[in-house]
């Protein structure tokens, strides 16, 4: 493999890394193997630090293809928690508030999730990377200040039940680019009139690339080393 002149990793990133910890270790990885200080390093598409799953990292002049690799179809398992919200939607808050969820029925919920596939406007997590005056919503959000975010259209293919109970919702979500899984957990929670949250995250496929074929970044480094990195990752010469 070529990693200067181009090469695209699919990745399985570990849970609480975030984003750019697996660029980094990546790029730290590579260069200490081939003996240079730079290399040219990007990632398609961000995961929050509490989601693991697909990453496609793109080294050298593959980092051209990200726009176009980040605009892929992506699929999601989510695991909800009904009757409970947290300030950023997801587990790296602590609950704020609880609501009713007896009333919950699978029938209820598979109706209301069919509203929410097709184009859609979301507002995205006041915990998000998204720009407000030129700082990140989320460095706003932890200092206690309000965020106020415009909704944004994308479209979402299909939402399945996996399981089912009046406290927790197991989902399969294929979407487009720029979907926020816990803005959808946010809303989920609100048509049932109840509340929800995200416990659990794990993107399963980009595009083509499904996570059975993505590296583990434990075994990563042997196998650069081993020279016998996988055929399913890509190239870019």
């Amino acid at each position: 493999m070529n990693f200067e002149k181009g090469e695209i990793l699919y990745l399985d990133k570990p849970l609480h890394w975030t984003s750019f910890d697996l660029v980094n270790k990546i790029r730290y990885t590579i260069c200490k193997h081939l003996q240079i200080k730079k290399l040219k390093v990007g990632h398609a598409g961000t995961l929050d630090p509490l989601a693991t799953g697909v990453m496609i990292v793109c080294t050298g002049r593959a980092t051209k293809l990200i726009g176009e690799l980040q605009a892929q179809t992506k699929e999601y398992i989510a695991t909800l928690r009904l009757g409970a919200t947290t300030p950023s939607f997801d587990l790296e808050t602590e609950i704020d508030a609880r609501y009713p969820n007896s009333h919950i029925t699978r029938e209820t919920t598979e109706s209301v999730l069919q509203n929410f596939t097709g184009a859609i406007e979301q507002i995205p997590p006041a915990y998000s990377a998204c720009k407000v005056n030129g700082d990140h919503a989320y460095k706003l959000a932890r200092r206690g200040e309000e965020v106020h975010l415009k909704p944004k259209k994308l479209i979402i293919d299909k939402i399945e039940l996996l399981t089912f109970s009046p406290d927790e919702l197991k989902l399969r979500i294929v979407c487009s680019k720029g979907t926020y899984i816990r803005a959808l957990a946010r809303d989920v929670g609100l048509a049932l009139n109840s509340g929800a949250h995200l416990t659990a995250l794990v993107r399963t496929m980009v595009g083509e690339v499904r996570l059975e074929q993505c590296l583990n970044i434990d075994t990563f480094g042997a196998m650069l080393r081993s020279e016998s990195l996988s055929s399913n990752q890509g190239s870019y010469l």
